[in-house]
């Protein structure tokens, strides 16, 4: 029993040191050390001004930032569909912080709070946004999506009505995983995903991971997971996946479907595409259990070849995915009861003046990387406990 006490008077000191230090923090600080993306392959890191606040914003000091694959693909090629970087942006959209100041109007958080950073922040007046589907606002200003900063730098500001306060117990980078936890727990309410539900994850990836581990939370009976790397599905395993099925790139998804079934006890009735690739959209489709649901949650090319007389006559619905809404406040809950893990996830950490080091292991793939982290203050400053 002293013991525990102890324990909890040891983190509670350790918080009320995080928050006293914060509101001198932007005073001491003598650098705004920034990553910009200038272009394809042109990443820097450069100072910029420490932005001023609205009255409805916060300034953050930034503390972890994740890779995404978004922002590697930004570096690599310098466009995603639609979205083209045609002048500097700051990268990242993965993160937490510490709340440093207040604007005159901010009421939800206080000085020295601990933060995820929902990072796409929509106009709340357009028919979208009245009718709580904020992530097809037009108007959305979302971190590192051209022409809008992201957030790896060391002080950031953004709407305090999207942050969201850790609990003492939930980590800086559980906080900054909350992203990607959002886009899975999307992606199966978009698959209406419940008590034994069936169902196919194409990818395991960090986003097919994280699907699972959504999936799992919400009541599914029975998971199994594809890739082309058995490493990924060896990841999957340990996480809790049912099945996994190493794919074979000469393998038709005819073929593959046929196997999902011999698999699994029985068709599944949802499917999830977490790769954007064809062969991974039509496996979906032709695995799905008539009158089942496929969404598609990867993007890759524009356009594909489906088999939509397949789907269409079988009723099988087909559904997208874009990024997330309503979803962040569900994603931290399933953390901070820990009924979802997410510190498997996390397999390297780099300092920010590491950032392209950090870049090439995440997209090489470097040491079975799953996510990156990139610390923009010392590892560990803000968690009340070693990660």
């Amino acid at each position: 029993m002293l013991k525990l006490v102890s324990s909890r008077l040891f983190d509670r000191l350790v918080l009320q040191s995080v928050r006293c230090s914060c509101e001198k923090s932007i005073d001491m600080a003598k650098d705004n050390l920034t990553a910009v993306l200038h272009g394809i392959e042109d990443m820097r890191l450069e100072q910029r001004p420490i932005p001023q606040i609205a009255d409805d914003e916060v300034l953050i000091a930034m503390d972890s930032v994740g890779i995404c694959g978004s922002d590697v693909h930004y570096l690599a090629h310098g466009r995603i569909g639609d979205f083209i970087l045609t002048k500097p942006m700051v990268i990242g959209h993965e993160s937490s912080g510490v709340v440093t100041k207040l604007g005159k109007k901010v009421t939800n958080v206080k000085v020295g709070d601990r933060v995820a950073i929902e990072p796409g922040v929509p106009c709340r007046y357009c028919d979208h946004c009245k009718q709580g589907k904020y992530n097809l606002c037009p108007g959305m200003v979302f971190c590192a999506t051209p022409p809008y900063d992201g957030n790896l730098t060391r002080f950031y500001k953004h709407p305090a009505d999207f942050c969201f306060k850790l609990p003492d117990h939930v980590s800086m980078e559980e906080g900054a995983l909350l992203e990607p936890l959002s886009v899975g727990v999307h992606a199966c309410r978009r698959a209406e995903v419940t008590l034994g539900s069936k169902v196919i994850i194409l990818g395991a990836g960090p986003i097919g991971l994280v699907t699972l581990l959504a999936a799992q939370a919400m009541g599914a009976s029975e998971i199994l997971i594809t890739d082309l790397l058995q490493q990924r599905l060896d990841v999957a395993k340990e996480l809790g996946a049912t099945h996994t099925l190493l794919l074979k790139k000469d393998q038709s998804a005819e073929e593959t479907a046929k196997l999902v079934r011999e698999t699994m006890c029985g068709e599944p009735d949802k499917a999830i595409d977490c790769c954007g690739a064809e062969s991974s959209a039509r496996l979906a489709i032709f695995a799905t259990r008539s009158g089942g649901v496929v969404v598609i949650v990867g993007m890759g090319a524009p356009e594909v070849k489906l088999p939509i007389i397949n789907a269409l006559a079988r009723e099988v619905d087909i559904r997208g995915v874009f990024r997330y809404c309503n979803d962040y406040a569900s994603a931290l809950a399933l953390v901070s009861s820990g009924k979802v893990n997410v510190k498997r996830l996390v397999t390297h950490h780099f300092d920010i003046k590491d950032t392209d080091k950090a870049f090439e292991t995440a997209r090489k793939g470097l040491g079975g990387a799953i996510k990156v982290m990139i610390h923009v203050q010392p590892r560990d400053a803000n968690n009340p406990r070693k990660f």
